[in-house]
């Protein structure tokens, strides 16, 4: 049988890095079996959930390459939730419970102080139906909790191994809200079913709630997809990513220049027994892609390994993958195929050529330099050979100028890069200056 995965994002915000790997191991999963790949809106918060949000999500994956073979929205579907809740209150698996926030938080801190695990119990269930008339009259409206077995329940995680959550050690989860709304356990487990996805695969952070949703799984009589649980994200510094995640979306990291497959390489390979290298396709990332090759540690993401993957692709593009791109900065209607093949080396990303169009083709401000160096600029231009400038130019010149002046290395050509150019780095000095040309040169030497 084919697998069916889903990849299920809330519309409350954009997609970040963290969640794009959760996207990209489902699709490269999927893909390589020959699997379908799911989109699932999960916007049953109807206040925060937004039509922009759910328009940038699906902007993000089609950017990245993610295309979807089929999406639904779970708040088209409160229907199908109604059936499952009609269902396992008939069984007597679904129950009304009536405790504030506070006196269920005032119930956990009471067994912790005992020494107990701070587990619901089951207070709602003992409730006679004149206590609950009572409850009611009072403006109490009730929660609703799944009644769980109270016993191990086991499974074969695809990354983690043998699994077993004893489902007595957790309190039985609250499906329903007060307010009527459902939490994300049960139309969760009802669209898996419905949908026939036969694995789940998400982060390790999810691996209890697992136990009670393969309990719903058979409550409704759904077949239990296979689960896998990778482990999360960290920053390079092994710290958490939350606070970056803003800087970090899949949006901003477009807008700023980075390449879709650079994206892809990377998140695809940390965390995994393969190392970080630059993939051309995504269709080659999946016919590599194996959960075996998923590590137990968590994968950390660094911004530096992701940029150098960046620079790599720049450097592969040509001039004309990159014209249209160049001609929307300042000057870079100017640029040609030298001016691409001088600067691409020097470039983590396409737009960082915006710094090195007005050097070409524009002005610069002049150099600050230390009085010496300035001396020696100002005499430089005599030394300089006649005729068309050539690559060959720079050791001429700077030959000359070195006999004369007793300069050598850094105290030689780092004043004329400065003078030239503005920048202490960047390409080969005698490819810079015969792209300059003679003009410039004696312009930014005077």
């Amino acid at each position: 049988m084919s697998c069916k995965v889903r990849f299920a994002p809330s519309p409350t915000g954009r997609l970040h890095v963290g969640n794009v790997r959760t996207a990209l191991i489902n699709w490269l999963f999927a893909k390589g079996q020959g699997g379908q790949f799911v989109l699932r809106i999960d916007d049953t918060d109807l206040e925060r959930s937004t039509k922009e949000y759910e328009d940038g999500i699906k902007q993000d994956l089609t950017w990245l390459g993610l295309e979807w073979d089929d999406t639904f929205k779970q708040s088209e579907r409160f229907a199908e939730y109604d059936k499952a809740t009609a269902k396992l209150k008939a069984d007597g698996l679904l129950y009304a419970c009536y405790e504030t926030a506070e006196e269920l938080d005032r119930k956990r801190k009471i067994a912790l102080s005992r020494g107990r695990p701070p587990v619901y119990d089951r207070a709602g269930l003992n409730l006679t139906d004149d206590e609950k008339a009572k409850l009611e009259a009072e403006g109490r409206k009730p929660h609703w909790r799944f009644k769980l077995s109270g016993k191990p329940c086991e499974w074969v995680d695809l990354v983690r191994g043998p699994q077993a959550i004893d489902t007595a050690s957790i309190s039985d989860p609250v499906l329903i809200r007060a307010d009527g709304s459902y939490l994300y356990t049960l139309p969760s487990v009802v669209d898996d079913i419905d949908a026939e996805i036969t694995h789940v695969v998400r982060g390790e952070d999810h691996v209890t709630n697992s136990g009670a949703q393969i309990e719903i799984f058979r409550a409704l009589g759904g077949k239990t997809p296979q689960m896998a649980h990778t482990p999360l994200l960290i920053g390079a510094d092994g710290q958490g990513l939350s606070k970056r995640l803003g800087s970090l979306s899949v949006q901003q990291l477009a807008a700023d220049g980075v390449e879709a497959i650079a994206i892809a390489s990377l998140l695809a390979k940390i965390g995994t027994s393969d190392p970080v290298e630059l993939k051309d396709s995504l269709q080659t990332l999946a016919s590599e892609f194996s959960f075996e090759k998923i590590g137990r540690a968590p994968a950390r993401f660094d911004e530096k390994e992701l940029m150098a993957l960046n620079a790599e692709i720049t450097r592969g593009l040509s001039f004309e993958d990159v014209k249209d791109r160049l001609a929307a900065l300042p000057l870079g209607d100017k640029a040609n195929d030298a001016f691409w093949a001088l600067v691409s080396e020097n470039l983590q990303k396409v737009d960082d050529a915006a710094i090195w169009l007005p050097i070409f083709f524009g002005d610069i401000d002049k150099a600050d330099l230390e009085a010496d160096d300035a001396a020696f600029i100002a005499g430089a231009a005599a030394y300089l050979p006649e005729g068309e400038i050539s690559e060959d130019t720079w050791s001429v010149w700077t030959g000359a100028l070195k006999s004369e002046t007793g300069r050598k290395g850094k105290g030689l050509f780092m004043p004329l890069r400065l003078a030239l150019t503005g920048q202490a780095h960047g390409p080969q000095m005698n490819q810079v200056l015969a792209l300059l040309g003679r003009e410039k040169v004696l312009k930014r030497l005077g």
